[in-house]
């Protein structure tokens, strides 16, 4: 019974080693971006891959870096995001 205790964690780790942990890239609709967006938009961003993302309602861009492929929001030469609504302001306490 104790060889089978010690052998069962090892196992485990084998296991858990065939797991993929990869993340597919989803695929993305990149549509044409405004032109009052493009003249938003700071520079150093690849604005070939920018698309609005419906989940926010802001534009996001694909960096591909050195190491990862991942998605940025697209931001204005003052460093706020590019949306097309604003995001609802956090309730602030009524004052007694």
């Amino acid at each position: 019974m104790k060889p089978f205790l010690f052998a069962l964690p090892p196992a485990l780790l084998l296991l858990a080693a065939c797991d993929e942990t990869t993340t597919q890239a989803r695929p993305i609709a990149v549509m044409p971006l405004p032109e009052s967006v493009r003249e938003l938009a700071a520079p150093g961003q690849d604005l070939s891959t920018a698309y609005l993302r419906r989940e926010d309602g802001c534009f996001w861009y694909r960096y591909d870096g050195p190491v990862e492929t991942t998605d940025l929001p697209l931001r204005a030469t003052g460093g706020a995001p590019i949306c097309t609504r604003r995001s609802v302001p956090a309730e602030t306490p009524a004052a007694s």
